[in-house]
C-alpha cells in the first residue's frame, strides 16, 4: 500500500462508512478517551512522513483529490496528535489550507466520499481569518445538505463545530487557546474567556 492511501485507511478505515461505523471513527478522531495512546500511535508511524513531507518531498500527491486529501490530513490533523501542545501543532497550518482551497476551487473535493470532506474543509475551520471562516461554514453547510440521510448527525455536528470555530475568531480575530504557546500575549478579554472555560480544542 503507498503511504498517501496509507494515510486514508488509518484515518477513514473502510469507505463508504454506515452511522455505527462513522461513530465509531468521531470517537478517534475527537474522542478524549485515549487521546496519549492515539498521539503516540500517530507519532510513531507517521512523525517522520510530517518531516519528509514538510521538506516538500510529498508535494505531487496535490495531484489527485484522494492524495490531496492525504497530505491535508497529514498536514492539519497529525501535527496536532504529533505536537499537541506546542507551537508545532499549527506549524503547517497555512500549507494545509492552501491545499483545501486550491482543491475547492478545481473541484478537487468533489470527487471524495463525504466523510472524507470533513476533513477536506477542517483547515478552514482551523484558520485565523473571518472570511476563511465564513467560507469553512458555507462548505460544512453544503456538506450536511449532500450527506446521506442515516449520517446527518455527525455532519450537524461538524457544521456546529464550524459555527463554533466562526464565532471565536470572529469574536478575537484568533483562537485565544494558542496565546500561550505561539507566544502571544492575551487581552484581558481573552483571559477572562479561556478562564470560564473557552474551547481549547484539545490543545
Amino acid at each position: 500500500m503507498d503511504e498517501a492511501r496509507g494515510i486514508r485507511q488509518f484515518w477513514f478505515g473502510t469507505l463508504p462508512l454506515d452511522a455505527a461505523a462513522l461513530d465509531e471513527r468521531m470517537r478517534f478522531w475527537f474522542g478524549g478517551r485515549g487521546r496519549a495512546a492515539r498521539d503516540e500511535l500517530i507519532r510513531s508511524r507517521y512523525g517522520a512522513l510530517l518531516e519528509r513531507a514538510a521538506g516538500g518531498a510529498l508535494d505531487n500527491w496535490g495531484d489527485g483529490p484522494r492524495r490531496r486529501l492525504s497530505l491535508i490530513i497529514l498536514f492539519d490533523q497529525f501535527p496536532r496528535h504529533v505536537h499537541r501542545g506546542t507551537a508545532r501543532a499549527f506549524a503547517w497550518d497555512e500549507r494545509a489550507l492552501a491545499l483545501a482551497l486550491s482543491g475547492m476551487q478545481s473541484a478537487a473535493d468533489a470527487a471524495l466520499d463525504p466523510v472524507e470532506r470533513i476533513f477536506f474543509y477542517m483547515p478552514l475551520q482551523h484558520a485565523e481569518n473571518r472570511e476563511v471562516q465564513d467560507e469553512s461554514v458555507a462548505a460544512y453547510r453544503r456538506l450536511l445538505q449532500e450527506a446521506p440521510q442515516p449520517l446527518q448527525g455527525p455532519f450537524a455536528g461538524a457544521l456546529r463545530s464550524a459555527d463554533n470555530h466562526r464565532g471565536i475568531v470572529e469574536r478575537f480575530g484568533r483562537f485565544p487557546a494558542r496565546n500561550a504557546v505561539l507566544g502571544r500575549d492575551s487581552t484581558p478579554e481573552e483571559v477572562a474567556w479561556l478562564a470560564q472555560g473557552g474551547e481549547r480544542f484539545g490543545q
